[in-house]
């Protein structure tokens, strides 16, 4: 799945810090995917202050991010409790499309 520096950034920050062993190692793999490399942090030029993360946003990198079976269930679940509980932000608005939606469509 294509995703954006905001993306990649939004979807880490969600995905749960519990589970069981084999989510858990599956989602040590996603993290790692979702991570940008030097290449990314030289064009992207990333800036941390305090716990707010800036970069250069003119710059545009789409990441292709493989998503499992397993991974896309924890996702879309962990999106659509955030939609339930009314606790979406704007910064949720394109994973949800892609994530939810998307799979929806696809049924």
């Amino acid at each position: 799945m294509e995703l954006t520096v905001k993306e990649r950034l939004v979807l880490m920050g969600m995905l749960p810090k519990e589970g069981n062993f084999l989510t858990l190692r599956l989602m040590r793999k996603l993290r790692e995917a979702l991570s940008f490399n030097e290449e990314e942090h030289k064009q992207l030029k990333f800036v941390q202050n305090g716990e707010q993360l800036s970069w250069d946003f003119t710059v545009v990198v789409v990441k292709d991010v493989e998503v499992g079976d397993v991974m896309l269930d924890v996702i879309t679940k962990e999106l659509k409790n955030k939609d339930k509980e009314g606790k979406l932000t704007e910064d949720h608005i394109t994973l949800y499309e892609k994530f939810v939606e998307k799979l929806n469509l696809n049924l």
